[in-house]
């Protein structure tokens, strides 16, 4: 089972050089994928949740595909409403190429009505428009010999149908393990699984049905990923974002979990 990260490509915090860090982090300690989110306008809600700065997520992993080597590249997830889906399928191709065959392309239906409203694109049409996009992209598959693997994002019956027809993975973002396991449970037909979870170490062991994936104590963090590598999970996307902006002007914290977590994985029986 490879091992990700989602890194924050947003906020006060960020900028190139912390870009550049956290790729040189995830690399050194051997996690297989570095993945960032997408939006194309930071409308007020999207503010909320992810302000500006905002790197585009395309352009940021071209850049990175040249300071890495080894790590996998991709997108957790690209809204596959705002732009052509033949421009996304030659990004794609694009991105394959110049990292050598190491992107991933995450896709999703988008949440944003304000985001939708200033790009032109109807949001009540997203479902129906992300089908259309997704036939089109599974039609074209971009990448040549190496095809771009295709993860379709979501959590609702719509994504879990997209995945099932599309999809080389199902992308479930931010679960319950108690929910992943019903799920796959009731779909014998989804393609490969790979999740994107929290990453919240706590002091004291997380309690409760409703607890996250990737939330608790390094010993249930790495229980939580060796019951997803039973449960059939192809990777897993860790996310350290926790939603306060302010977070990312301190990356220290996530990046000490996640030389934690290595070391304990290492270190496991």
């Amino acid at each position: 089972m490879q091992l990700g990260v989602n890194v924050p490509n947003f906020g006060p915090g960020t900028d190139p050089g912390v870009l550049r860090e956290w790729a040189s982090r995830i690399e050194e300690l051997g996690y297989d994928l570095l993945m960032m989110s997408d939006h194309v306008t930071v409308t007020p809600d999207v503010a909320e949740r992810y302000p500006e700065p905002f790197y585009e997520p395309f352009t940021t992993l071209a850049w990175l595909a040249g300071l890495t080597r080894t790590v996998r590249l991709g997108t957790t997830v690209t809204v596959l409403p705002y732009r052509h889906p033949l421009l996304v399928a030659r990004m794609a191709e694009g991105l394959q190429q110049l990292s050598g065959g190491r992107f991933v392309l995450g896709v999703g239906a988008g949440w944003s009505r304000q985001e939708f409203d200033a790009l032109g694109v109807p949001f009540a049409d997203r479902g129906r428009l992300t089908d259309e996009h997704l036939a089109a992209l599974h039609g074209a598959r971009p990448g040549g010999e190496t095809p771009v693997p295709l993860w379709v994002g979501g959590s609702s019956r719509a994504a879990i149908r997209r995945a099932v027809r599309h999809g080389d993975a199902w992308h479930p973002l931010r679960a319950t393990l108690p929910w992943l396991r019903a799920t796959l449970a009731a779909h014998d037909d989804l393609p490969a699984f790979a999740p994107r979870i929290a990453l919240d170490v706590t002091g004291t062991p997380a309690t409760g049905p409703d607890r996250p994936a990737g939330v608790g104590t390094l010993d249930q963090i790495a229980g939580d990923l060796a019951e997803l590598e039973r449960l059939g999970a192809a990777a897993v996307v860790l996310d350290p974002y926790q939603g306060d902006p302010q977070q990312t002007r301190t990356p220290e914290p996530a990046w000490q979990a996640l030389a934690a977590l290595a070391a304990h994985r290492r270190t496991a029986p």
